[in-house]
């Protein structure tokens, strides 16, 4: 299948701010739409998840941390009582399997419908600019409305969302907590001109489009300090119908402004998110590697000599893998010992029960 995986130290522990993870592999976040009533999680999620637990760090599928922020049927949030005991069943399954897990901390701003918000509202974003695409609702695929953009006063609100949802997180047992800044999400919204064409605060300069970035992440990690704190950025991605001018121009200062929170990790979507990883080749992944005080963890099309060649070269600590996860929950045995991975059912990802989802096998 590859060169000898023994190689390179993938499979030797790292530590993670005050966590020692088995190996340098981890699960990326897959949204699944498998939440019960109330958007909670309950046993079938902790089985799936604790079949995972033997990668060095399980990132849980994107969760909302208000019914503002939900932008999908069926996903988990992570703001409400249900909520929280759901994933303390999710964190005890993988705990009790030698597992690491964190939470991703999601609000995904204009990728929403008004079926998905409180009495019908519209979404918000940072400025009123409708984005190509459908939303996934209980009854079906709609598409997305032109969203509401944020009053300056409403945006400290959306920030102490993001404070309770890290304080829900650390009380239901997680080991860490991820915020999604990536893929066309509220906050890569605000990084990026394409979305924000904000005149206060938040937009215009590159000073002021990373201040929403910074605040929540100020708010996270003063819940959790910042070793248990990492961020997803997408850079160069258009998931989701966004764009930057500029995007080394951004992430480069915004990466920077993070070193003063001491997180744990940075996590990167080199390329398009699920697809190209060439799609900016001019973009230097590298220098925000080398800006980052923290752990880099690399995303994106990573297969055993990617990986491998990553580790080699020390252009990232930690490799996640999504996709194949689905499929061999596994993995880790399988990339260390050569076996074949086994093939994902595509209509089986989003939504349903068990099949998909709990019942693919370990390899014999």
């Amino acid at each position: 299948m590859s060169r000898p995986a023994d190689t390179a130290d993938l499979f030797q522990p790292i530590r993670l701010g005050e966590l020692t993870l088995a190996n340098r592999i981890a699960m990326a976040p897959l949204t699944r739409s498998r939440a019960g009533r109330g958007d909670v999680p309950g046993p079938m999620n902790a089985e799936y998840y604790a079949q995972r637990a033997s990668a060095g760090l399980i990132i849980s599928e994107g969760t909302q941390i208000s019914q503002q922020g939900k932008g999908y049927a069926f996903t988990p949030g992570i703001y409400s009582p249900e909520q929280e005991a759901g994933w303390k069943l999710v964190t005890d399954a993988v705990h009790a399997r030698g597992g690491k897990i964190a939470a991703q901390l999601w609000h995904v701003g204009r990728i929403s419908h008004p079926d998905l918000q409180e009495n019908g509202a519209l979404p918000v974003a940072p400025s009123a600019i409708r984005a190509e695409g459908q939303a996934f609702t209980e009854s079906g695929f709609k598409p997305l409305e032109t969203p509401r953009a944020l009053d300056t006063g409403e945006i400290a609100g959306i920030v102490a969302q993001y404070r309770h949802a890290a304080g829900v997180a650390r009380r239901a047992g997680f080991d860490a907590v991820e915020i999604h800044g990536a893929n066309g999400y509220l906050i890569d919204q605000f990084l990026k001109d394409k979305t924000n064409l904000r005149t206060d605060r938040y937009g215009g300069s590159v000073e002021n489009r990373i201040r929403f970035l910074l605040e929540v992440v100020e708010a996270v990690t003063d819940v959790l300090g910042g070793g248990r704190v990492g961020l997803r950025i997408s850079p160069v991605s258009p998931a989701n119908d966004i764009a930057d001018s500029n995007p080394m121009a951004v992430f480069g200062p915004a990466v920077e402004a993070l070193n003063r929170f001491n997180l744990g990790f940075l996590h990167v979507v080199e390329g398009a998110t699920g697809g190209p990883r060439d799609v900016a080749p001019d973009f230097d992944f590298l220098a925000l590697r080398r800006a980052f005080n923290g752990l880099y963890m690399a995303n994106n099309g990573y297969n055993l000599d990617l990986a491998v060649q990553a580790r080699r070269e020390d252009r990232a600590d930690l490799i996640a893998f999504g996709r194949p996860f689905i499929s061999n929950p596994d993995l880790v045995e399988r990339l260390r010992s050569g076996t074949r991975l086994a093939e994902a059912d595509k209509a089986t990802f989003y939504g349903g029960d068990a099949q998909g989802y709990i019942d693919y096998p370990a390899a014999a």
